[in-house]
């Protein structure tokens, strides 16, 4: 099955009711994304979403990755566990240059028909070249702005190309494109980034940069574009990998850089090596909250081409469960093997879960043998590729379901010793980490939750105290800054204990405080999060602990009692000299707007806009 184009992709979708086609109209600003954020967070992510009416001449598809299935769809395999052992073999031929003949000629044997999947470069015009704007206006198209605070529209699922001066070597990189004009744009790529590097070496050598962004055609070159692919592995050998088909290139019209021939718009420009960078954001990301404004290099905009029947494809991003969660969990499966054969071969498997907005949280279970292994494989996770980002890492035993996330907080509740099983550590952090210490640079916490041997038992430890009855409504009496306490966790036996507050001093201060006057030396954890969603939403409170924390100033211990400040940092209280960015949710306008049209949009049922959650909480 190949997909010469979305279309193609877009007919599968509606041939496994995978897809839902909104003929009314609805406007690419704040509309199609409160629209495509209430589906998204549907069970199993809804379905993928054709707007045919955009006020221009494209239709916009969005959701069309927000599902196993539709990711599995997209990457011709029924799941995906059955492409990773292959990747391997892959991986293995490209990222060990250093092999003799005989090696080589073993690997190429092991991976056969290699030849036929590498990218191949064509003369003449492509598809995506059918229709050639040299006076281009990026306003023709359906680009999205998301959220009411953003700094303008987004293109959110752009494929930038860019090619490294000096070696030649090819990268194909998603990285969001704020428009500014009909024919400038910021390129927003992060410090970490190939394309980041690759535009340090223009500057260095003092030449212009050619850059061309791909939308759509094969919905696997989206995918690559986002996989966390080893050194010296051009993402577009993985696409024909993947899709046993090598990925057709053309030469751009205006600039000399290549895309795929069966791309669905492509718009071409460059960055001047030496130009002032331009503001770009503020920008409602993956994480849930407003990324704040920073300088970005300029893209001018010299053409935009498009096949005939083209499809603007578009993701929304913002307070998780999103399309992004599920492209994540794709690559959770898909890359285990490569990193266990490459990092530690003692890991089993690995979940990262939705709340953890793809870095914030990862549990690990591994084979555990000796004393300090669990230790040993944070450290190593830590150090291997885009898991540097990582901030919290849990490992249990091999008998441990991951996926059963009661399961293991129970593990946690009940079998770590906080004072001796946390692991802290610092180094690279993601630029969209708001809590981190520094930019770009911060704390992480490893939990052994492992099954303890002998060597790792510290004797001299006191023994916990069994759950015991409160009045937690006294407390929340009280004390004004204590708005709701949940105590769920402890109803199950798990001597955890929620506290939301709205308060004016450090929750260090507070909790002293409380404890001082209330006996609660048998809640082994207490997470301290804003009155700012519902108090029964633990999926919410994990968001918030994931994004809201640097483990090494927001971990620490209060009368025996392990405390989480997952609150929002305040200027003046905290220590902290800029103010936190906001969540991004829609405004209220957008939220009735959408209810006022949903009846014509062609849902079976009327779905809540998930942004009141934070509204309501407001009021």
């Amino acid at each position: 099955m190949h997909f010469h184009s979305l279309n193609d992709f877009i007919q599968q979708l509606k041939q496994y009711d995978l897809l839902l086609e909104i003929n009314e109209y609805v406007d690419p600003v704040l509309e199609i994304a409160e629209i495509t954020d209430r589906v998204s967070k549907q069970p199993y992510g809804g379905k993928a979403l054709l707007f045919t009416n955009t006020g221009t001449h494209f239709p916009v598809l969005t959701n069309f990755l927000g599902s196993e299935a539709r990711l599995a769809l997209a990457l011709r395999r029924e799941n995906f566990d059955q492409l990773a052992h292959n990747l391997d073999l892959l991986f293995d031929h490209f990222t060990k240059p250093n092999k003799n003949f005989f090696q080589k000629l073993e690997a190429a044997y092991r991976i056969k028909g290699l030849a036929n999947v590498l990218p191949k470069s064509r003369s003449g015009r492509g598809t995506c070249q059918d229709v050639v704007i040299t006076e281009p206006d990026l306003f023709d198209l359906p680009i999205l702005k998301l959220w009411p605070k953003d700094g303008g529209r987004f293109i959110t699922l752009p494929l930038v190309h860019t090619q490294d001066p000096l070696t030649g070597r090819r990268n194909v990189g998603m990285y969001r494109v704020q428009v500014f004009d009909k024919d400038l744009a910021a390129m927003h790529w992060h410090r970490h980034k190939t394309g980041a590097h690759h535009f340090l070496k223009y500057k260095k050598i003092g030449k212009r940069m050619p850059v061309a962004i791909a939308l759509g055609g094969d919905p696997v070159y989206t995918y690559v574009a986002t996989a966390p692919l080893p050194e010296n592995l051009y993402e577009y050998i993985l696409a024909g990998f993947i899709r046993n088909q090598h990925v057709s290139l053309v030469k751009c019209i205006t600039q000399d850089i290549e895309v795929p021939e069966d791309a669905d718009i492509v718009i071409e420009g460059y960055i001047e090596p030496d130009e002032e960078l331009i503001l770009e954001g503020p920008f409602g990301d993956h994480t849930g909250f407003y990324s704040k404004p920073d300088y970005y290099p300029r893209l001018h905009v010299t053409a935009i081409t498009h096949r005939k029947d083209a499809v603007y494809p578009a993701t929304v991003v913002g307070v998780p469960p999103q399309e992004d969660a599920y492209i994540a969990k794709a690559t959770e499966r898909i890359f285990i093997s490569f990193v266990k054969n490459s990092v530690s071969p003692e890991i089993l498997d690995w979940d990262i879960p939705f709340a953890g907005c793809g870095h914030n949280f990862m549990i690990v279970q591994i084979k555990k043998t000796y004393p300090g292994q669990g230790k040993k494989v944070i450290n190593a996770l830590w150090g291997a590729g885009q898991m540097m980002f990582n901030k919290i890492m849990v490992v249990v035993n091999q008998d441990v379901d991951i996926h059963n996330y009661e399961q293991i907080l129970s593990i946690i509740a009940n079998n770590v010793e906080p004072r001796t099983d946390l692991l802290f550590g610092h180094g690279p952090a993601d630029v969209l980490d708001h809590a981190s210490e520094r930019f770009t640079y911060g704390s992480k916490l490893g939990i052994d939750a492992t099954d303890k041997l002998p060597e790792e038992i510290d004797d001299g430890l006191p023994e916990r105290v069994e759950i015991q009855k409160f009045d937690y409504e006294k407390i929340i009496t009280e004390f004004d800054e204590i708005k709701g306490i949940n105590t769920s966790f402890l109803e199950k036996g798990l001597p955890i204990l929620i506290i939301f507050v709205d308060r004016q001093r450090t929750v260090k201060t507070l909790l002293e405080e409380v404890l001082s006057r209330y006996d609660l030396t048998f809640i082994k954890y207490i997470a301290v999060v804003d009155n700012i969603i519902p108090l029964d939403d633990e999926h919410l409170v994990a968001w918030l602990v994931g994004n809201n924390i640097a483990p090494a100033r927001d971990v620490f211990f209060v009368k025996g009692t392990l405390v989480i400040d997952a609150t929002i940092k305040k200027v003046g209280i905290d220590s902290i000299t800029e103010q936190w960015p906001e969540i991004a949710v829609a405004d209220i306008e957008t939220i009735k707007g959408i209810d006022q049209k949903w009846s014509k949009l062609g849902f079976k049922k009327f779905i809540i806009s998930p942004s009141l959650k934070f509204l309501n909480s407001e009021e």
